[in-house]
């Protein structure tokens, strides 16, 4: 009798220890996703200042192409303003299409393309982006080991007992960044 008394208490210390070592183990993940989240959003903002003065910059050159700048006035104020995974991703992704028709019509300026304040913008956008890439990833993997936690068995009992929920990705939305960049070889360019 006393051995299964003693094996009953073994077996709910260990019970215990596993319940909280796995509670501890899901709460270590869901902090390195939020980190990882707000090292994105970080990197987002950098990108957001960087916008007015890329747009000024071409402005001083292009002033005529009003629509094109409120275009990007606009997804930056979007992008801004999104809250959470998808929703910046989904801006972002409008932001990105805006950018892009903004460097268009600079190719349209070689004097603009030669412009130190223009090339010195767009580096650090270059740069920018780089890092986002770069924090999406760290940021995307984090969840994604969070949620094989919450969804694997035993430890996914862990997580629903202490409400741990599933982490979303920081997706781009598919669109014109997604599609191959046309490429032409004709010398009359």
């Amino acid at each position: 009798m006393a051995i299964a008394i003693i094996a009953i208490i073994v077996i709910a210390v260990a019970l215990a220890a596993y319940g909280v070592l796995t509670f501890n183990g899901l709460i270590r993940h869901r902090n390195t996703c939020e980190q990882a989240f707000a090292d994105i959003d970080a990197a987002l903002k950098r990108r957001h200042d960087l916008i007015p003065n890329l747009v000024e910059a071409v402005k001083g050159y292009a002033a005529h192409e009003h629509r094109v700048f409120e275009n990007v006035a606009e997804a930056r104020a979007v992008a801004t303003g999104a809250r959470g995974p998808q929703a910046q991703g989904q801006a972002e992704s409008g932001l990105t299409a805006a950018l892009g028709q903004l460097f268009a019509v600079a190719e349209n300026y070689p004097d603009l393309k030669a412009s130190r304040n223009f090339i010195e913008l767009q580096s650090q956008l270059s740069a920018t982006e780089d890092t986002i890439q770069q924090t999406r990833r760290t940021y995307n993997a984090n969840v994604r080991s969070l949620n094989t936690r919450v969804q694997s068995f035993p430890s996914s009992v862990v997580a629903r007992l202490a409400s741990i929920a599933e982490g979303e990705f920081f997706e781009v939305e598919d669109g014109p960044e997604r599609e191959p960049v046309p490429v032409s070889f004709d010398s009359r360019s």
